[in-house]
């Protein structure tokens, strides 16, 4: 499942043709160590990625205003950094990043260098993150002070050689099939489309895809830092962002100086993907029960019932008459799932989305098409959305080998579907295009602690749906040294941006100061939203 919108919302559409904005677990891994003892590929391409950062150095950034379509409001600057598009021919084709940076707000003296930053997906842009300084996000106004705020497009994405599987007014059309199968030929019916979309990403992006892994990219973060004059690297990632950041810090050890994972993909090579969606689904249901108890608990706000049960029913209901006759025409299932996921995703969606569903039911049909349904009028939207999906299918896919017979995804789909219904068959759909993927799958690399690693801080709630809980404790027992902060009852994706004194405090004292406490920490929950 994936991260896409510019609010940071972590959203995939069911690639398998239904708009499923399936979420967006983390990013996968494939190929070699740098500097570890490898296949002589894996050395050549540990070679390559000294010879580009080499080159980056030297050539730095060309700074300039950001182009005025890019949305980035001055002083923030823009630029572009080369890397090769095969680490293996680091002389070979080269693609152009899109980077883009705001200075740090405090003193020369203050100034530790670059934070880099990246969102998650695979498939997000990471260039909206020097506006946490422009838009005066408190959160951040301390690290601020210290760090210029880096973001870039990755490889792939957005303005950094960007690749397609499907024209993306064709991506957003709807209403798409219900994701839940009713018989044997809905089934055959989704395996089609899936295959359908595995062939255009080949046909439409194909020298590109046997490239996009997230060792690639983490050699291209790698190339960023050198552009940008820094030693080490400062980091943060969030989501698939974590899995990138394990990758790199796998491959390029001492060239971190801090780094901070928030919301954590499992970087066990068992997850590495198709396990991951499959406990992607488990989570996801914890999470949409918590979001429908608090509904209930509200129901004077929203008038939908008073316990889970009832709420269920109400969305059952829905559900149903989507799935009978399309609401205005376009919201079916599929694109009931892919609004209403973003509650178990973000406690930021938990009153957007009950405030619609209430509408619903009191008669206001036109909120629910206007917040669900596709706005076919806004290409440019639409190009970044179909963008977003065809990158994290490329990086999933390709990073990992996934299962080919289709008797096995049946088997484990239905099975999880019977108690977690909410998001399993859209979550297979759109990751089903890996099962006949047109280029060369490869094996997850082994993330583990090398020399010159430092002290990476953990961030992540116990009921996160996107990245299940485990995937932080499965890094922290990797990376030896790390500290763990766990939000405990808490399940908003995306941890270090919500306002809790007692992560934000600690966030700031290890980018400010290197200072982590002696033992891992558990903090209480965030404020829970208020209608």
């Amino acid at each position: 499942m994936r991260e896409n919108r510019p609010k940071s919302r972590l959203v995939a559409l069911g690639s398998a043709g239904a708009l499923v904005t399936a979420t967006l677990i983390a990013g996968v891994v494939s190929a070699p160590a740098a500097g570890a003892a490898g296949r002589p590929a894996q050395d050549r391409e540990a070679k390559g990625a000294e010879i580009a950062a080499a080159r980056a150095a030297k050539a730095g950034v060309h700074w300039q205003d950001c182009p005025e379509d890019w949305g980035l409001e001055k002083p923030i600057q823009c630029g572009w950094v080369s890397v090769p598009l095969d680490y293996a021919h680091p002389y070979g084709k080269q693609i152009k990043l899109a980077v883009d940076r705001i200075g740090n707000t405090g003193t020369k003296k203050e100034r530790q260098g670059a934070l880099v930053y990246n969102p998650g997906g695979p498939g997000g842009s990471g260039l909206r993150f020097p506006r946490r300084v422009t838009t005066k996000n408190a959160v951040w106004a301390n690290v601020a002070k210290a760090y210029d705020f880096v973001g870039f497009d990755p490889r792939g994405v957005g303005h950094s050689a960007p690749i397609s599987c499907i024209d993306p007014q064709e991506f957003v059309n709807a209403p798409k099939a219900d994701p839940v199968p009713d018989t044997e030929a809905d089934k055959t019916a989704q395996r089609k489309l899936a295959r359908q979309y595995a062939e255009g990403c080949g046909k439409r992006s194909g020298t590109m895809l046997p490239h996009m892994t997230t060792p690639n990219t983490a050699r291209d973060l790698d190339v960023v830092r050198a552009a940008l004059g820094e030693r080490k690297l400062n980091y943060l990632g969030v989501s698939y962002g974590t899995y990138l950041g394990a990758v790199y810090g796998t491959l390029f050890p001492g060239h971190l100086r801090r780094m901070v994972v928030d919301s954590v993909v499992s970087p066990s090579r068992d997850k590495i993907w198709y396990q991951a969606n499959l406990d992607q689904d488990v989570a996801f249901e914890g999470r949409w029960k918590d979001w429908q108890d608090w509904v209930a608990a509200n129901d004077a706000a929203f008038h939908l019932g008073t316990t889970r049960a009832a709420v269920q029913d109400k969305w059952l209901q829905l559900r149903a008459t989507a799935k009978k006759n399309p609401i205005g025409g376009v919201v079916g299932p599929a694109e009931l799932i892919s609004f209403f996921q973003s509650a178990p995703y973000y406690d930021s969606s938990w009153v957007p989305v009950a405030t619609v569903f209430s509408k619903y039911y009191a008669g206001d049909t036109q909120a629910l098409v206007d917040a669900a349904a596709p706005d076919l009028s806004d290409t440019a939207g639409n190009i970044a959305s179909e963008n977003s999906n065809a990158v994290y299918t490329a990086v999933e896919c390709t990073d990992a080998k996934w299962p080919t017979s289709w008797r096995k995804w049946d088997r484990d789909n239905t099975r999880l579907h019977k108690d977690h219904p909410f998001m399993t068959w859209a979550n297979a759909w759109m990751n089903l295009p890996c099962a006949t993927w047109p280029v060369k799958q490869r094996t997850p690399l082994e993330v583990k602690t090398h020399k010159g690693l430092p002290q990476v801080l953990i961030v992540q709630s116990t009921r996160d749906a996107a990245t299940p809980y485990g995937g932080a404790v499965e890094l922290h027992k990797r990376f030896k040294g790390s500290r763990l902060i766990t939000e405990k009852d808490a399940g908003s994706h995306g941890v270090t941006s919500l306002v809790n004194p007692c992560i934000n405090q600690r966030v700031d004292a290890y980018l400010l100061d290197g200072r982590l406490d002696r033992s891992d920490v558990t903090c209480a929950p965030h404020a829970t939203p208020k209608p």
